[in-house]
């Protein structure tokens, strides 16, 4: 197909007449004008073109993704994003179990097994232990206290409950009749170790400084006040002590639906497997101030109470247990909002306290 062009004016030689206006006509060329002049075959070989080349770039997409995911590391020396450093995250509990597997591998350990001290303390292989192995036996070991000396670097006291055996390895071995407690060992009773704990480092672990010091029991600290009202024995017949008796009951009994005595939103499951088979309320103390028995239902009032229980296991052995709860009124009856984690502390100085 043309594109429409002039006729020549009579009297214009053949080879002037190309579609381009002669000098001084006052027409532009046809490709100023935006006329341009194509053959039919030139069109089509045009579509055609571009045609394949819609296609190729169709097909090259994913060719490329797929060169770049298998691209090797970019060389050295071009700049790269360095990646976040990791962080890690370091609490009293690492120092402390750290500290309660050393002192029992060391309370073990005796003359011919100092190895067995070497992943916790590297300097063993400079000592030579002189008791017999295996004579005393950690039965309890627990963490009491931790002390940060300085960054990375803890004092951790650990409470062991040591049984000197009765095997003939615990005899004396100077042919003395000497019992444990003559001769300075003392069974059953809970001893003190006190364990200097350093970090190791980027590995995340930990490692001793020394070998255990045995010191005297932490002191313990005062008996601590709670923010609730004196406990009054629970009476059946009030409608808040009835809600907490029979949540308490599924919860710990494992008998009925618990989801009847939570407020919605509340999620707490069944103590599983039920370890009692009775609970009866003892009794309940309020926080803020007295108990307030029969205490009206008013939609959406809450109260937070203490509650002293007697939980009865299969073998009939009857065990005093302590709950914090959150009731909220819903429908004309109380539900259970909360078990917390804790009583509520009293936030006012006692008197003996200056």
């Amino acid at each position: 197909m043309k594109a429409w062009r002039r006729p020549p004016a009579p009297g214009t030689p053949e080879e002037d007449w190309t579609g381009q206006a002669a000098p001084g006509d006052g027409l532009e060329s046809g490709a100023q004008a935006g006329w341009v002049t194509v053959s039919t075959g030139a069109a089509a070989n045009m579509t055609a073109v571009l045609r394949w080349a819609a296609w190729a770039l169709l097909i090259a997409g994913p060719v490329v993704g797929i060169a770049a995911w298998l691209r090797p590391p970019t060389a050295a020396g071009a700049v790269q994003q360095a990646p976040a450093a990791s962080v890690v995250v370091r609490d009293m509990a690492g120092p402390a179990g750290f500290a309660e597997l050393y002192v029992s591998a060391y309370v073990q350990a005796g003359k011919g097994s100092e190895a067995s001290l070497q992943p916790y303390f590297p300097n063993i292989r400079d000592i030579t232990l002189e008791a017999t192995p295996g004579v005393q036996r950690p039965e309890q070991l627990a963490a009491v206290q931790v002390k940060e000396v300085s960054a990375g670097y803890w004092s951790v006291t650990v409470a062991a409950r040591i049984d000197a055996g009765s095997d003939e390895a615990s005899k004396p071995q100077d042919g003395t009749t000497d019992t444990p407690q003559e001769t300075g060992a003392v069974d059953g009773v809970l001893r003190y170790f006190q364990v200097p704990v350093k970090s190791a480092g980027s590995s995340g672990g930990y490692v001793a400084a020394a070998l255990p010091a045995e010191v005297a029991a932490p002191d313990m600290g005062e008996a601590a006040v709670l923010d609730y009202g004196t406990p009054v024995p629970a009476d059946t017949h009030d409608a808040a002590t009835a809600a907490v008796s029979e949540f308490l009951a599924a919860y710990l009994t494992g008998t009925g639906e618990l989801d009847r005595y939570l407020s919605p939103g509340t999620d707490i499951s069944q103590v599983s497997p039920a370890p009692y088979k009775q609970v009866k309320v003892a009794e309940l103390a309020e926080r803020g101030g007295e108990f307030r028995a029969s205490a009206p239902v008013i939609e959406g009032t809450q109260r937070e109470l203490l509650v002293n229980v007697d939980a009865t296991d299969v073998s009939g052995q009857v065990r005093p247990l302590t709950y914090a709860l959150q009731l909220k009124a819903r429908d004309g009856r109380w539900e259970i909002a909360s078990l917390d984690a804790a009583p509520a502390l009293s936030t006012t100085t006692s008197k003996g306290d200056s």
